[in-house]
Formats: C-alpha cells, structure tokens, sequence
C-alpha cells in the first residue's frame, strides 16, 4: 500500500527557523538548527528532500520523541525519499528533522511520508517566547561534538560530522528557557564583506547576509528575509571572532581608530536596522570563549556605550566569565553548555517583562 503524503504546506507540519518559502510546497532549509516537526500516531515515518551539497559529509538531525540521532545519506541534488524511523508502537509520537550544519548544504523539503494507516496530528501551541540569534561557527555549533577535543585546536579534516547546531549555546538556552530561535548563524562570517573566511576568497559578511534568507551565490542566489515572519523580544549579536581576517591583503587592526570607528559604524547599523524591524526587542551583544583578542570586547562595550546616548533602547554585553580564553578550537559540548548557562541566567535576570 502507498504511504500517506503530509505536504510541507500541511498545517500538520511545525517550522522553527528562518525560512526560504518562495515555493510553499518545497520550503528551503538554509540556516543550521532550523527544525521541521510532526506529530503523528503509527509506526513510521520518512521525509521526502531534495539536498544541494557544497562540501562536507551529508548529514542531518533527529528527534523522535526527544531521542537524539543523525541521518547520513548521500543522495545530493535529486529528490528522494530519507527514512527517518521506523518499528515504533502505534502510539502518538513526535519527530523532528533539523540542519546540523552550516553553509555545507541546503535543502528543499517537499513533506513527510508516514503509514497508510497513520493519522498526522495537530502540532503543539508553539511558544510565545523567541529570540534571534546572529553569529559565526560557534552559534553554528561546528565542531562541538569533538569531545575529545576539549580546550584543544580542532581535529583535522572532521568533514562536519561533529557539527551540531542542536548543542549550540544559542540553541541550548532557547530550550532553556522555552523558547522558539532563528538561528542566524555562519561558520566563518563577520560583520565585512572581504573580511572574515565565509565564502573564500571572496568572503561574504554579516553586512550581507543578516537581512537574506539565501546567502549561497552560486546556488540559490540571496533571497531576502521578510522580518515580519518572526519578531523576537530577545535579539543575541555574537560576531567579531573572525573580523581580524583578511583573505585579500593585510588583515583588519581594531587598535586602529580609523578601522575601529568603521567597523563599529557598520555593527550599529546592522543594529539599528534590526532595531527598527524589531523596536521593543532587548539587545545582548556578545563574544564566546573561543581565544580571541579582548580588544574586540572593548569595542562591544563602546557600541553598548554609544548606542545607549542616542536612545536606542534596551542593549547589553554579556562577557562570559572565560571569553576569549577557553579554548583555541571550537567550543565543544562541555563549554558549549558553560556558555548557555550563563547566557540562560542572564536573560532570566531580566526578568518575564522581557517576554512581553
């Protein structure tokens, strides 16, 4: 017997994460820690993708009622039905499909296939909390996953099977604190085009991508974002890790007024443009405790500073009490936690107004 289809466009399905939905029946998967959920009663269920790989091992999360694990498939450029799991008791359960992984892929999502006999049902009352988080590969979750690694450089060559957006510290406290998240996060980006390592050699920044739901020039082009999708009360900015690079010509001083007063114009921009699709959300600018020059969060404080004296509105800087000084690789889970814990404080110090 055939499989009953739940199109991507069934109300059945639940969407968390900023979203490519041009096409409505084949909604675009492009940032990391984007989810697609659905609830059903039977024993089964798959998804039906069409995959655009770039580099990397091809893999993608899983949840099925809470138990985590990945799919690998290498199946690229065609659609093609992904089995998501199997033998289950013909009971209600909820899976959800996730991007582990940046800028390595997209995908495009065409629905779910489940039992003939199976019944899709309603999704859960999503949350009235949500934040927005833009950052680079540690908000990506790059990396973590290399435990062994720990307060180590990265393990050569790990084709992205350690990436997980899921346990990114954004992503964590999220859960934390029961709240939905777009993920606005790019292994690699900073706030300039030129600078940064995010689409070498002619690297791609922030400036470019915070207002696209497709940043993938040689793919899908860049699509804009529609900020009235989503409007979240907290806004998480954690980028600046990879501003120091240049891939073409000398790499960017922040001791230097004339560069340090360009790279903060364009960081309150970015912040003020955001601002004004989002005027009641509170601002938390941030560094993580990958080693970086402390230099960088001097310069936080000063945007704090001055954006505060022209009346922005609600804008901190959070410094972690080991940024820039835990680890010269990636975050791994342990310190991917430490993080989220005490960005999950600091948000719950703000007490539920925030939320409203």
């Amino acid at each position: 017997m055939e499989k009953k289809f739940i199109g991507a466009n069934d109300p059945a399905v639940r969407y968390m994460g900023r979203i490519d939905r041009t096409l409505p029946d084949a909604p675009r998967i492009v940032f990391a820690g984007t989810m697609i959920t659905l609830r059903f009663a039977g024993r089964s269920v798959s998804a039906i993708i069409r995959n655009h790989r770039f580099f990397n091992k091809m893999e993608l999360g899983l949840l099925v009622d809470g138990r985590e694990s990945k799919l690998t498939f290498e199946t690229d450029r065609e659609r093609f039905t992904l089995p998501l799991v199997s033998g289950l008791e013909d009971t209600e359960h909820e899976v959800t499909l996730f991007k582990r992984q940046d800028a390595s892929h997209y995908f495009d999502f065409f629905g779910f296939e489940i039992d003939p006999d199976a019944e899709a049902l309603p999704p859960l009352p999503r949350s009235d909390r949500r934040i927005e988080c833009y950052g680079d590969s540690v908000s990506a979750g790059a990396v973590c996953e290399a435990i062994e690694n720990v307060a180590s450089p990265d393990p050569e060559d790990t084709q992205g099977v350690y990436d997980n957006a899921y346990h990114s510290f954004p992503m964590i406290t999220a859960r934390n604190l029961g709240a939905e998240i777009n993920n606005i996060a790019q292994g690699g980006i900073s706030i300039f085009d030129g600078t940064g390592w995010y689409h070498s050699p002619d690297t791609i920044g922030m400036e470019t991508a915070y207002n696209k739901v497709c940043y993938f020039p040689e793919e899908c082009g860049f699509t804009d974002w529609d900020f009235s999708l989503y409007v979240p009360q907290i806004v998480i900015f954690a980028i600046g890790q990879n501003d120091q690079h240049r891939e073409k010509g000398e790499d960017p001083d922040i001791t230097d007024p004339a560069y340090r007063k360009l790279w903060k114009d364009k960081y309150k921009d970015i912040l003020r443009d955001l601002k004004g699709h989002y005027p009641d959300a509170t601002f938390i600018l941030l560094l993580t405790v990958l080693m970086h020059d402390r230099t960088w969060d001097k310069a936080l404080d000063e945007i704090v500073s001055e954006l505060r004296a022209e009346n922005f509105g609600d804008v901190s800087h959070l410094t972690f009490k080991r940024c820039g000084k835990a680890t010269p690789g990636h975050p791994r889970l342990p310190e991917q936690y430490e993080m989220a814990s005490e960005l999950t404080e600091y948000i719950s110090r703000l007490g539920d107004k925030v939320w409203e």
